[in-house]
């Protein structure tokens, strides 16, 4: 199995921009190109007029982050971004706090677990009552209340008004640790 390339050459190789979240290619020199069909100094002039200074890892993955390829290896730029900041590959996942999958700033980048990263998403776009976790059940005419702690669901109890299911299922996020940004829409 090819081992993930090292922080300290992807900062040889990428430019970061905390501000903007983005990523540059760096100048490259001579030797790091070997000859071939054209020469070293030749296959390094050629990359460096179409590649350096231009930003990097911008396509998109059908998860809707961005990636890029390095050493024919493919990315994901959130990833090595905290590499580059961090000097070590992240040891977890990385969740974009604000949920917004393209923004890497570093403000907005932090480690977490599954169970953790599950306690910041945005609300299904297939969901009919407009909170996360609070369903209609037709069947007895009241609000059905849950939540997913663990691996595991929770019933919070059948309500009435939708007002009390929504209260139900915030007070259960605040005391199961769920982020503040956990169901918004986008």
């Amino acid at each position: 199995m090819k081992t993930k390339i090292s922080p300290q050459e992807l900062q040889r190789l990428l430019s970061y921009d905390p501000i903007a979240g983005a990523l540059t290619w760096r100048k490259r020199t001579q030797n790091m190109f070997a000859d071939g069909k054209y020469s070293s100094q030749e296959r390094c002039e050629r990359w460096n007029f179409r590649w350096s200074g231009r930003l990097a890892f911008t396509s998109v993955d059908k998860y809707g982050y961005k990636q890029g390829g390095v050493l024919s290896k493919t990315y994901l730029a959130h990833r090595v971004i905290w590499a580059i900041v961090n000097c070590e590959w992240p040891s977890g996942q990385i969740d974009h706090i604000n949920g917004n999958k393209i923004d890497n700033r570093i403000v907005n980048l932090r480690i977490v677990n599954n169970s953790e990263n599950q306690k910041n998403q945005t609300i299904a776009s297939n969901n009919t009552s407009g909170f996360m976790g609070v369903s209609w059940k037709k069947a007895t005419k009241k609000w059905y209340v849950f939540i997913g702690v663990d691996g595991k669901m929770k019933s919070l109890g059948y309500f009435c008004e939708l007002s009390d299911a929504i209260n139900a299922r915030k007070e259960a996020e605040v005391a199961y640790g769920f982020h503040k940004n956990h169901g918004r829409t986008e």
